[in-house]
């Protein structure tokens, strides 16, 4: 491993003519290491930057003008890159990006990465964001790391040791931090909602925002839950204190928490450092089917933008404009419903801006299809759609759309020919 101090650092020394740069996501991002990509831009030769999700706005439309951008999707920081037409989305399920990395399908020369400092054993961990980058190291020339002594020393399952980095710089400087939105009472309402439908001793899985804050909020009377999820947020620390995630009935990681992703305070950071009840985990293993295969009573929580009345899910766009991600939501919507005791949940408000978010066709792609989906939950209930004719799943999502948009949904059903 070769060290420099980040003033010494010229990237063009290492860089190749269109090198393809894939970037710990996150609350991960190498902060320095992604100043020094803006900062040095126009001594580069239009490398190719590829995000998951963001969490900083370190990089803007205008640093297109020497850089070319990719990623997964808009969820977070990224949308003003997408909808200044510089950056272009990659449709992928997350479960599959390890495979197109290794494959080379989707290509990788370069990794920047931010790790914590080494422990006792020459160990650095990956601190809050390992997801698809061991995948992306096992085809890169070059691996460039950010040695962060800030950086919570997360348990990781695939630890990195000082021969897997070929370049390393030393920063000190706080984690970037992604408080969590405030909870309103629609977050609330369907939160409580949500709780009901999870039971003890169940293994679940959920998102990042304000809805998965509130359920750990309305989860605090159940009893050994098991934690098997693609992110976690501070939400997590409050189960974790009051005895509700105990993971002791997993069939897998018994006794350990598994995620691939942390964003939140520095509450969650002090929490996770060192913390044996907790693991970070390669993509393969927090969205594997092979992995997830293994859960019972796995219960998945996820968001969308809207849904129709057939049940078909977008969580991406609306028209062209990109607001979320695919993620991981199929991933975990296929493993929820096929998990012995377990069930897939989509939850969100009814309404936004006033307009009604149960629609009787999809203004977006269809992220996870009509075919897949178990239960979708508003704040005004709960439709259980498995098993229900299309008239019976219009009814049922009629039920629980706002009442101001109801009858207006009804006449556009009924064109439809669904009722």
């Amino acid at each position: 491993m070769n060290v420099l101090s980040p003033d010494r650092l010229r990237l063009a020394d290492h860089l190749r003519a269109g090198d393809h740069i894939v970037l710990s996501e996150a609350a991960g991002e190498p902060q320095t290491l992604a100043e020094l990509l803006v900062s040095q831009r126009a001594d580069l030769e239009r490398p190719r930057l590829f995000f998951g999700v963001g969490a900083s706005t370190t990089f803007q439309p205008e640093h297109a003008d020497h850089l070319d951008f990719s990623g997964t999707g808009a969820a977070m920081t990224y949308r003003p890159l997408i909808r200044a037409g510089v950056m272009s989305v990659v449709s992928q399920h997350f479960s599959d990006l390890p495979r197109l990395l290794r494959s080379g399908q989707l290509r990788c020369d370069v990794v920047m990465i931010q790790v914590s400092a080494p422990n006792e054993r020459g160990e650095y961990s990956y601190g809050l964001s390992c997801d698809y980058l061991r995948a992306a190291m096992s085809q890169a020339r070059l691996v460039i790391a950010e040695v962060n002594d800030q950086l919570p020393q997360t348990p990781c399952a695939h630890p990195l040791m000082a021969e897997d980095i070929d370049l390393a710089i030393h920063t000190s400087r706080p984690p970037i931090e992604w408080p969590a939105a405030p909870l309103g009472d629609v977050e609330q309402r369907i939160a409580r909602q949500v709780a009901e439908l999870i039971p003890d001793r169940a293994t679940f899985q959920m998102g990042l925002g304000a809805l998965p804050e509130a359920l750990c909020s309305a989860l605090v009377n159940h009893r050994d839950l098991g934690i098997h999820s693609g992110m976690l947020g501070d939400g997590y620390v409050d189960l974790v204190e009051r005895g509700v995630v105990t993971n002791a009935y997993k069939e897998v990681h018994a006794g350990v928490s598994v995620t691939g992703v942390l964003i939140g305070t520095r509450r969650l950071y002090q929490h996770v450092h060192r913390q044996s009840t907790l693991c970070l985990h390669d993509a393969d293993i927090t969205h594997g089917a092979a992995s997830l295969s293994r859960l019972k009573r796995f219960h998945s929580v996820n968001s969308a933008l809207e849904v129709d009345l057939t049940g078909q899910v977008n969580a991406e766009a609306i028209g062209r404009d990109f607001l979320g991600t695919i993620g991981g939501q199929v991933d975990y919507v296929r493993a929820a419903v096929l998990s012995e005791g377990g069930r897939s949940i989509i939850a969100l408000p009814s309404t936004a801006r006033q307009t009604s978010r149960i629609v009787a066709r999809l203004n977006g792609p269809v992220t996870t299809a009509r075919s897949e989906v178990d239960v979708i939950v508003t704040e005004h209930g709960c439709a259980h759609l498995r098993g229900l004719s299309l008239p019976q799943r219009a009814r049922a999502l009629l039920a629980i759309a706002a009442p101001e948009h109801r009858e207006i949904l009804k006449q556009e059903a009924k064109t439809l020919g669904l009722i």
